[in-house]
């Protein structure tokens, strides 16, 4: 008999997520160039934009940790509108189903994705947490596995989750029948509004990969 699991009950830790899905990884430049190399220029008013933002969470995260509700509204919604994820050619989708059937076909992993943009390839997740206070490092697992819920897998997938306060990047790409993946490091919104204008140019390379794919 089939059974089925809650993703996050099922998959705990990084190891966890290497061993049921084979995941590797690979930590080469040319892996992931996307968060570091080649990154598109980022106009003045596209600075001050984002200063806003970055003022604005600041001012509400000084009051104390942030429900992740409060996280998407002040930081991860106005991101992706000021990145291009709300015009054209893009799609969006919230709190989108997904589910794995693991190769034994014994086991079904289910769960909810909180942001899911063009057909798949760029995935958005909130630390599931109600506390800001927890590390993006905790989601990782969960993140994998939603990844591997990519229902294209010849194309490169993304991953974005962040606790508000930190940010991470994630690509899965299958290489030669393996599934590799590697990790950007992780920017903090409190060090600097030079931390925001680099996630920004990041999805915005992202888009500019996934609207020609």
């Amino acid at each position: 008999m089939t059974q089925v699991s809650a993703i996050t009950e099922a998959i705990t830790n990084l190891r966890e997520a290497e061993t049921r899905f084979g995941l590797v990884r690979i930590e080469r430049e040319e892996f992931l160039p996307e968060w570091k190399s080649e990154l598109p220029p980022i106009s003045e008013a596209e600075k001050a934009a984002l200063d806003v933002l970055r003022r604005r969470y600041l001012y509400h995260r000084s009051e104390g940790d942030l429900l992740e509700g409060t996280v998407m509204l002040l930081v991860v919604s106005p991101l992706l509108a000021l990145s291009g994820f709300y015009d054209p050619p893009f799609k969006i989708k919230t709190e989108s189903s997904v589910e794995l059937v693991l190769d034994d076909g014994e086991e079904v992993l289910r769960g909810r994705i909180d942001v899911l943009v063009l057909q798949n390839q760029l995935w958005v997740m909130v630390v599931e947490s109600q506390k800001t206070t927890v590390s993006v490092w905790s989601a990782l697992p969960q993140a994998l596995a939603y990844l591997m819920a990519n229902p294209h897998p010849e194309r490169p997938v993304f991953g974005m989750v962040t606790n508000g306060d930190d940010v991470l990047f994630i690509k899965v790409k299958q290489e030669a029948g393996t599934p590799h993946y590697d990790l950007s490091r992780v920017f903090a919104l409190f060090t600097s509004a030079g931390e925001l204008y680099t996630i920004w140019q990041i999805l915005r390379r992202i888009g500019l990969e996934c609207a020609i794919a």
